[in-house]
């Protein structure tokens, strides 16, 4: 990895990509460092620390929720609003041609997405602000509290721009890498955090071994269940045009166990925030009923969370790898190209098998990712430490970890053939 950064310097798009990246990373660091005016942070943390999911929200704004500052509402918005869109697409035939009629079609989806994050920011904002942070103003005044709301949405819309510009000019996934950036950035106050545990004997030293010990586990786990690919393999016949041989050749299509990546964690983590959000509009009946049943914290809302937890994460794995891996458009590519798969037909048999294989892979992958999500919760829940790095934190910060790697590898081969080619 170190060899591959210190070639990616070298060339000068790469570089600039990196630096791009860097830059918006840095300005995300220092917004989460500006508080919002007028705000008591302690009141907003004293509440965060005692609703677990306050607490999984502001892990992925990196802090920044319970400080308060300018990106407090995150890029939570945007999340939300990409998963409305894709799972619209399914019910509506007009969003369905849209995403498949090229790159036209591509931005104008897009657009309906950030129209839609532009909503969500609208009402997170008010009822974060009129629900939760109202108690911690230190003026009570109809101004102040308007100006609370549209600096909450405009930092957010700031971010969805950021998100977009890093996809766009840098590298990765711009709205990955700021809730990479934003779980990361909270490593040093968790291992603070452990320590004290520790020193005042609330926690013994056998169980932060074990955690750590866990937490390097998953990671080798992880590392290895989002590398795993089965080779499904390809023949093609021999074409005689004249006095020369065409074809012949043998490949394979690459199947990876984990085709969705750590896409539906992402998404399953936002909608079990989302809840909280609608609460706060109805009470604090409400209000105590999702923190009973649907909070990390809450009994049996512990439970109750870590089953939809893994049922989300199983439906996003089955509903992203169905967009991103269409095994019609490659059976087509094969039989039109003369390529088969060894004692499979071409043509529909060969779109069933490969759908059928898919099908198995996701499965695995799936589960596999529900279970890495939850076991450090059940650990926490019976030991008292909980660290912000693991589980679904911890697929998260791997995952994306990975596909910068990917990437990066990618534009030094595309570097290189071009090179070859001047």
């Amino acid at each position: 990895m170190l060899s591959n950064l210190k070639q990616a310097w070298k060339i000068k798009d790469v570089r600039r990509k990196i630096l791009y990246t860097l830059m918006m990373i840095v300005i995300f660091r220092i917004g989460c460092t500006i508080p919002v005016p007028g705000v008591n942070r302690d009141i907003i943390k004293g509440m965060v620390d005692g609703n677990g999911l306050l607490s999984l929200y502001n892990m992925f704004t990196g802090g920044a929720f319970s400080n308060f500052t300018l990106f407090a509402l995150g890029i939570s918005p945007y999340i939300t609003a990409s998963i409305i869109i894709q799972l619209l697409t399914i019910g509506f035939p007009a969003l369905e041609e849209l995403q498949k009629s090229g790159e036209e079609g591509k931005k104008k989806i897009n657009k309906y997405t950030k129209y839609t994050a532009l909503g969500l920011a609208i009402v997170q904002a008010i009822g974060i602000t009129l629900g939760i942070v109202r108690r911690a103003l230190q003026t009570d005044s109809v101004f102040f509290i308007v100006t609370v709301i549209v600096t909450l949405i405009s930092a957010s819309m700031l971010l969805m721009w950021m998100g977009d510009k890093i996809t766009e000019k840098g590298l990765g996934n711009g709205s990955s890498i700021i809730i990479f950036i934003g779980i990361i950035s909270r490593i040093p106050k968790d291992i603070t955090q452990s320590i004290s545990q520790f020193e005042s004997g609330s926690v013994g030293l056998w169980v932060l071994i074990v955690m750590a010990v866990v937490s390097l586990l998953t990671v080798a786990a992880v590392t290895y269940i989002q590398e795993a690919t089965r080779k499904i393999p390809v023949q093609y016949a021999k074409r005689v045009v004249g006095r020369k041989t065409y074809g012949g050749q043998n490949s394979h299509i690459p199947m990876k166990v984990n085709q969705s990546g750590v896409i539906p964690v992402i998404f399953a983590s936002s909608l079990l925030a989302f809840p909280q959000t609608i609460a706060i509009f109805m009470g604090k009946d409400a209000q105590a009923f999702v923190t009973k049943f649907l909070s990390p914290t809450g009994e049996p809302g512990f439970w109750i969370y870590l089953v939809i937890e893994v049922v989300l994460i199983i439906f996003f794995s089955y509903f992203y790898t169905t967009i991103s891996f269409n095994t019609e458009d490659i059976t087509n590519n094969m039989k039109n190209s003369g390529g088969f798969i060894p004692g499979i037909r071409p043509g529909n048999p060969t779109m069933d098998y490969l759908n059928r294989i898919l099908s198995r892979l996701t499965l695995a992958g799936a589960l596999f990712l529900a279970v890495i999500a939850v076991i450090p919760s059940i650990i926490g829940k019976f030991t008292g430490v909980h660290l912000s790095l693991a589980g679904t934190s911890l697929l998260i910060v791997v995952g994306v970890a990975l596909e910068l790697k990917r990437q990066l590898e990618s534009n030094l081969v595309m570097r290189s053939y071009q090179g070859f080619l001047k």
